[in-house]
């Protein structure tokens, strides 16, 4: 009994161990077994020693797997928070673009980003301020209307007398009218019998700029201004013309313009001529629609280049928005500075010429930080922290700029701070890079400060340059003007054209020349050479005119010059 006693404490376990707490007398007493009953407690322990297993190793695997699927959740609900974030910044985004105001020069940022001491300058008249009174326009022709006064007294019925002077008031109007004007060519007969002249001698038909046209240089002026410059639909130009009383078909307008596009072409040529001397241009590019079939291009979308330097400005019409157009545009360019936006056509360019080196748009980089802080309202301290700190380097160079060109000894002193806040600025980009507290968004904006990093600070090194590549989108505004109201060109050749008045008008405008007096001027020359190119071109190109000839241009009045 003591031997079956011992296995069966072998068996569950119970051998007595030192180890062990003092024994209880329930723990002294024997208990005697059958051998049956010894074999049938043994299975039993060996099969609750199985489940018990079991049991634990399946409490493991559902605990992985709890863990394992909190994991997966864990991550799906991280994913799904990302892309609501995402999809609620992508509404902002297209809220603001679509409801937003146009401008960047918000009230609410420009209160942020104020560098300048004191409070801004209100708008509008200055309170205490004398105002400097009616502008008096006494170059414009003058019409005199006397009034006087046929009354008497009305209580004794005397008449009036007339007293010296009068009392005079100025008043501004405007008429426009359409007219024929008549040419009759008087005819003459020969006194001589020598033969040397005809019976019967005419004096010579008017210039004529389209030959057998019927409308004058002026209603080809009115016509090219009003589209290209103002961005009139044809057909509402025509409308207004008839209300006017001058119906011209739409027919007649479309190939009188077609007939004066190559009249046009070399003054852009030679405005292109004149681009590629210069050192430092300004770029962009539009898309513009041509809504004509090309045999391998798909849609209607071309894209209109702009080209600026400080004396000429050409639009590029093209197809395709490849590195191809700049190439062309600059050919034979060894060196120079290019201002654009982070488009990889540049990039392009830039690598395929290495003399060229590209200044990149802070107002660009700016935006960035604008939208991160529309998009994501949690980092609109952060962004608009960045925002103040480019409005600070806007205002240090504009002055280092304005130093540097009048050659001022203050311009080290502020080269120096422009610097010291570029330092800054690029070190502040590191230490936020490598800040992991900061959202994918700010990271994202940050990696592209530093990608284009070197081209946004080449101005350091060059103080006439704009931070900006403000002079591009700015010549590109009638351009979206016209898009806008008349959608693009209809045919090839009038897409052409666009770029090429484009051209011709942007040039006038670097020059400060009146365009209405410079087309007319132009365009009566071309007539007086029997609807072809003057002879003489380089008297209609700005660059090669001299003080008095470009005085006469900036004015209004196109009578007086010479359009020979």
């Amino acid at each position: 009994m003591n031997d079956t006693a011992a296995d069966l404490d072998s068996a569950i376990g119970t051998v007595p161990d030192a180890r062990r707490p003092t024994p209880k007398p329930y723990d002294q007493e024997l208990v005697t077994l059958t051998r049956r009953e010894h074999i049938e407690l043994v299975q039993r322990a060996s099969s609750y020693r199985s489940l018990h297993a079991r049991a634990v190793a399946r409490i493991e695997f559902v605990e992985r797997r709890h863990q394992a699927e909190k994991a997966r959740f864990a991550q799906r609900e991280a994913e799904l928070k990302a892309a609501l974030e995402a999809a609620q910044a992508q509404i902002r985004d297209l809220r603001l673009r679509v409801f937003g105001a146009k401008t960047e020069q918000s009230r609410r940022i420009n209160a942020v980003c104020q560098v300048s001491a004191g409070p801004p300058r209100p708008r509008g008249q200055q309170r205490g301020r004398r105002g400097h009174g009616r502008t008096r326009l006494g170059g414009l022709p003058a019409r005199v209307e006397e009034v006087t006064l046929q009354t008497t007294c009305p209580r004794c019925g005397l008449g009036l007398s007339a007293f010296p002077g009068t009392q005079d008031a100025e008043i501004l109007e405007i008429e426009v009218k359409a007219y024929r004007r008549i040419v009759r060519r008087h005819r003459y007969r020969p006194l001589c019998c020598c033969g040397a002249l005809p019976g019967i001698v005419t004096a010579p038909p008017p210039a004529q700029l389209i030959p057998r046209g019927k409308l004058g240089v002026s209603v080809w002026v009115e016509a090219l201004l009003s589209k290209f410059l103002y961005g009139q639909p044809s057909h509402r130009l025509l409308q207004d013309w008839d209300d006017h009383g001058l119906h011209i078909a739409q027919g007649t307008l479309t190939e009188g313009l077609r007939m004066l596009w190559p009249l046009l072409g070399p003054v852009a040529e030679a405005g292109l001529d004149e681009l590629r001397r210069g050192s430092h241009w300004h770029a962009d590019e539009t898309r513009w629609e041509v809504f004509e079939e090309e045999p391998g291009k798909v849609g209607h979308r071309w894209y209109l280049w702009v080209f600026q330097s400080a004396t000429a400005v050409c639009f590029v019409l093209d197809p395709s928005r490849s590195a191809s157009v700049p190439a062309a545009a600059l050919n034979h360019v060894d060196e120079g500075i290019l201002s654009v936006d982070r488009y990889a056509s540049y990039r392009k360019f830039a690598r395929l010429n290495p003399g060229v080196k590209l200044s990149i748009c802070w107002a660009h980089q700016r935006r960035d930080f604008l939208r991160a802080a529309n998009d994501y309202p949690a980092l609109w301290d952060w962004a608009m922290g960045w925002v103040g700190l480019i409005g600070e380097l806007y205002a240090l160079h504009a002055r280092r700029r304005q130093q540097w060109a009048d050659g001022d000894a203050a311009f080290k002193d502020s080269d120096a701070e422009t610097r010291a806040l570029v330092a800054s600025m690029e070190q502040r980009c590191l230490d936020e890079l490598a800040d992991t507290a900061l959202a994918g968004a700010a990271h994202k904006v940050l990696r592209t400060l530093r990608t284009y990093w070197a081209g946004l600070i080449l101005f350091l090194d060059h103080p006439a340059i704009d931070l900006d590549n403000n002079a591009a989108e700015r010549a590109l505004r009638p351009a979206v003007v016209g898009r806008k109201n008349f959608y693009g060109s209809g045919s090839q050749w009038s897409g052409q054209l666009a770029a090429t008045m484009m051209s011709v008008l942007g040039t006038l405008k670097c020059w400060g020349i009146n365009p209405r007096t410079w087309l007319s001027a132009y365009l009566h020359a071309c007539a007086h050479a029997g609807g072809c190119m003057p002879a003489d071109l380089d008297r209609f190109l700005p660059w090669r005119m001299d003080e008095a000839r470009l005085s006469a241009m900036r004015g209004v009045a196109c009578a007086t010059i010479d359009s020979s």
